[in-house]
């Protein structure tokens, strides 16, 4: 629960976006391989009912790679971006 709250005003506010994300990603990993992983279809998340958990891991590993932008707090704090 804290690492959504935080992590996720984190992202909202462009704060240490790429370090954030990546934890966030890992969460969401987790969070597919716990509860859908023991379903009849593993690599199928629309039929295990997975999709979301899966469509989040890669919306936050692709923010971890690609950082905040131009706009986020770390760009203007002197960050990378």
């Amino acid at each position: 629960m804290w690492l959504e709250l935080i992590g996720g005003t984190l992202l909202i506010l462009g704060l240490f976006v790429r370090p954030v994300a990546f934890i966030l990603s890992g969460e969401m990993a987790f969070a597919y391989f716990m509860a859908h992983a023991s379903a009849a279809n593993f690599w199928l998340p629309l039929q295990n009912r997975g999709e979301s958990a899966a469509l989040f891991c890669f919306i936050f590993l692709y923010l971890a790679v690609a950082g905040g932008g131009a706009c986020a707090l770390d760009a203007r704090r002197g960050g990378q971006h």
